[in-house]
């Protein structure tokens, strides 16, 4: 039997080995195994038990010798021990003895200069299925000497005990940069491979010259590249899928001095509330090849019922980015011409869009806010600021200043026009600003007409508002215009917003005092 170099790993004794399976083979090895079940459109379906999410809490980082100055060591990247990791380690191999292994090896980074390769152990076919459809696929050929930068061993089923294995739960996701070595032990969610391949990236990305984005990117007809920051609920996904340009990708990427490329090969989209109406290139990604977790199936008729939140609101299906009609294939792109930051403001007091300079620009990068909609979650009776640092805070190993000063270095080079777009609440009326406006405003930043604008400076955050845009009435670009009568009410939720964005950049201790001025006034 062809073991193709498990026993490098300690993986001795496997009943089974298969490497880089179809996906028709590996959708039958998981139905075979009783890990899913097919919906009606031909998807494989599974639930995935407890952990339906990441578990930020369960995630460490080996504090070794090599990287100990290079991680930004904190409630986010938290160290763990040589010992505690190889103990771990150790016992997981043992697990895996006498079992039926699946390995993907394939890659991250489309563009060749900085591709990585990563091996996916995986002890389901099914989260074999969904790395196999996430990650670059190599060809035959390159399989002859395919050699892993990093390897990623996924085993769900063996469960962790806290007091034995010094972690927090069942569950623990461990990174070791010295030995190229990832554990994920308890979790099936396969959200945490895909993101335990972007930690890496952005931990090795910034040491070749690359900055490492958690956003989604396109790319218009004349080859211009736009890149779309944004939490999620601020319209990333919606705003990037446009049809008149074609996806790079919808959630990491790399900007190089003369790129901006995909890490991935595919996408990993929430389902909750789909419909074709509204996202129809996701909802009729979901077929054969596709995986989803957490969706209710009728066991009738197998239709997915999107709409069921009751195993959790955080429904996903992982599809490779092919499936969308528009992809552009090798996901790479000329350095990007707009880089928009999309935030959803539920006090209703930032502009619909604004112009940053190019401090500005790192000190909203670092900020990465959002906010949370009353009504949205149980309990949430008020907006409630959501800070996430460089938009993807549970993936980023090294200080913030690092990738801001990358960031700035990029836009610099590039000449690249940097915008904040509001997709949150318009003025008091306790309603989210029509996407048809957004839209709008989004177009014409990307086409150039929002430069000939007439620009006047926000009291509060400092940016430069522009006093009109195609297709926008102009009574909707400023923000204290939206509040008619009740300046007062504008005034003290402007203050508030302010006064939480000041709060939450005073933990970020490296960042030069000229971006620290940036930001908004709380005053």
């Amino acid at each position: 039997m062809e073991t193709y170099g498990l026993e490098s790993l300690g993986i001795v004794n496997p009943s089974a080995v298969y490497r880089n399976l179809t996906p028709a083979k590996l959708v039958e090895k998981a139905l075979c195994r009783g890990e899913g079940k097919l919906s009606a459109t031909g998807a494989l379906c599974v639930t995935t038990g407890k952990y339906t999410g990441r578990s930020p809490d369960d995630k460490f980082i080996v504090d070794s010798k090599g990287v100990h100055n290079d991680i930004a060591w904190g409630k986010v990247n938290v160290p763990t021990t040589q010992e505690v990791f190889d103990a771990l380690y150790e016992k997981m191999v043992a697990y895996l003895q006498n079992r039926e292994i699946f390995i993907f090896d394939g890659y991250a980074g489309a563009d060749p200069k900085y591709t990585k390769a990563f091996r996916i152990v995986n002890e389901l076919a099914s989260q074999n299925l969904f790395i196999h459809q996430l990650l670059l696929r190599p060809t035959e050929e390159q399989l002859k000497s395919y050699v892993p930068d990093f390897t990623i061993i996924a085993a769900p089923g063996f469960k962790c005990v806290p007091e034995r294995d010094h972690t927090h739960s069942e569950a623990a996701i461990m990174i070791d940069y010295e030995k190229k070595l990832v554990l994920i032990a308890g979790s099936q969610y396969s959200g945490e491979i895909k993101k335990s391949v972007f930690s890496v990236m952005n931990y090795l990305m910034p040491k070749q010259g690359v900055f490492p984005m958690h956003c989604s990117a396109n790319i218009g007809e004349a080859g211009d590249s736009a890149i779309f920051f944004g939490l999620s609920g601020t319209g990333k996904t919606t705003l990037s899928a446009d049809p008149n340009r074609k996806l790079i990708g919808d959630d990491e990427h790399g900007w190089a001095d003369d790129s901006v490329f995909n890490f991935e090969g595919g996408c990993y989209a929430k389902c909750i509330d789909l419909t074709e109406e509204r996202e129809p290139e996701i909802y009729r990604a979901i077929k054969f090849g596709s995986l989803v977790e957490n969706v209710i199936i009728d066991e009738e008729t197998r239709q997915a019922d999107y709409a069921d939140g009751s195993l959790t609101e955080n429904t996903r299906v992982g599809y490779p980015v092919d499936y969308i009609p528009n992809a552009a294939i090798p996901g790479i792109g000329g350095t990007p011409k707009t880089v928009i930051f999309l935030t959803a403001d539920a006090y209703g007091v930032m502009p619909p869009i604004s112009k940053l300079n190019a401090k500005q620009a790192q000190y909203y990068f670092v900020s990465g806010f959002t906010s949370k909609l009353a009504g949205t979650e149980r309990g949430i009776t008020s907006p409630v600021p959501t800070f996430s640092t460089c938009f993807g805070a549970p993936f980023m190993p090294l200080d913030p200043s690092v990738y801001a000063e990358m960031l700035e270095k990029k836009v610099q080079q590039s000449g690249a026009n940097v915008y904040l777009v509001n997709t949150g609440w318009c003025g008091n009326s306790g309603k989210r600003m029509n996407l048809k406006y957004t839209r709008a405003m989004v177009t014409a930043a990307l086409n150039g007409e929002l430069e000939k604008a007439q620009f006047v400076t926000d009291p509060y955050f400092g940016v430069q508002v522009p006093t009109s845009c195609p297709g926008v009435p102009d009574e909707q670009m400023i923000p204290a215009k939206q509040w008619g009568d009740d300046q007062a009410g504008y005034e003290k939720k402007a203050k508030e917003l302010a006064h939480s964005f000041v709060e939450n950049f005073k933990k970020y201790t490296h960042m030069p005092a000229d971006v620290v001025a940036a930001g908004p006034k709380a005053e």
